[in-house]
């Protein structure tokens, strides 16, 4: 049976860190005598970084490091010309097309939970995203992206946690069996079907909605046809299948556990909609939820995205509840919505019962 992050002892970080960095570059970026990697790392990423050019020189990789300070990147975007913040240089260009494989550890300044950049400096900062999965698609390369690299100061604040024992949390959830989760993708993701009707159960609640679009799937692994697709980067830790929702089609309620947004946790949420448009919400946190919600225009605020976690080596908590094996998560009307007892039922098939994987 797994263990749930959150029942792991307290094992060392170096040692957390030598066990996934193995994983990592291993069963997630399959790396082969000879491969060309880079690995990109912010500050609280360092010593994880400096285990992952180790490791890949001892397969016989050739690897080179880049490292982003935080400070310099946050005074860059308060003081380059704002029409070249977040834009790719031919430098970037260049050493993505010479990658075969690339690990990425972020700063928590890129967070949504970071107060390091106001919202609308982190935006600005991060134009060059599209761009960068396009060049890193072109180029055919593996990536993992990994998540601890996110949690910071603010994050950990919100989840009344040391950060820490959160990156603790995050790479023991990484060493899961990738296998199992995608044998489980490979369950639930047949029944997620373009033009399949699906009932979210939360509670009393209950919401009703097509499914239509893109499925995506992350099991932790970078495999031949992840490269073919354009699915290149995968998350660490894994897992979870999403699939976009028709956008005139949710109608009913859904219960939210709480859950963490920019503005800090949102407890008891219950939001209604018709025709896919959000048209009621209510919260033991009335402000933050007015907060997010009213950021957007009218229109915007939709169901748009559905997620089920497969991840058994996750609890909830620690920063990634989207994850977790057994969480149904909504997005695309100013947060993203975690429920964690629930039930989801696709073409009258059962996906999962009271926060359980059934499928």
């Amino acid at each position: 049976m797994a263990v749930r992050a959150r029942d792991m002892p307290k094992e060392s970080l170096d040692s957390l860190y030598a066990k996934v960095v193995k994983k990592t570059l291993t069963e997630t970026l399959h790396l082969h005598r000879g491969d060309s990697v880079t690995v990109e790392t912010w500050d609280s990423g360092l010593d994880f970084a400096r285990r992952a050019v180790a490791e890949a020189r001892a397969i016989g990789c050739t690897a080179v490091m880049i490292y982003e300070d935080e400070g310099a990147y946050v005074e860059g975007v308060r003081r380059a010309p704002e029409d070249l913040v977040g834009k790719m240089g031919k430098n970037e260009y260049g050493l993505l097309a010479g990658t075969d494989a690339y690990v990425f550890i972020p700063g928590q300044a890129l967070g949504a939970y970071s107060k390091t950049l106001k919202p609308e400096e982190r935006e600005r900062s991060t134009r060059y995203n599209s761009s960068w999965y396009e060049a890193a698609s072109k180029a055919g390369l593996r990536g993992a992206r990994l998540t601890f690299g996110y949690v910071g100061k603010d994050l950990a604040g919100y989840l009344g946690k040391k950060r820490q024992d959160v990156v603790r949390a995050q790479l023991a959830a990484a060493l899961v069996d990738y296998g199992q989760i995608a044998r489980s993708a490979g369950r639930v993701s047949p029944l997620l079907t373009d033009g399949a009707k699906a009932e979210l159960r939360s509670g009393r609640s209950s919401l009703t909605f097509t499914l239509q679009g893109e499925l995506s799937v992350e099991d932790g692994m970078v495999d031949d046809n992840d490269v073919k697709t354009g699915n290149n980067v995968a998350y660490v830790p894994p897992g979870f299948v999403s699939k976009d929702i028709a956008p005139d089609s949710a109608n009913g309620t859904v219960t939210l556990s709480e859950s963490v947004t920019k503005v800090g946790v949102v407890h008891g949420a219950q939001l209604e909609f018709r025709e896919g448009r959000l048209i009621s919400w209510e919260s033991e946190d009335r402000a933050k939820l007015k907060n997010l919600v009213e950021a957007l225009p009218a229109e915007k605020r939709r169901a748009e995205l559905l997620t089920v976690g497969l991840n058994p080596a996750f609890g909830f908590g620690w920063g990634q509840d989207r994850f977790v094996e057994g969480s149904l998560t909504l997005a695309g009307f100013g947060l993203t919505g975690v429920v964690k007892k629930g039930a989801l039922s696709v073409a009258g098939s059962k996906i999962v019962a009271d926060g359980r994987l059934t499928a």
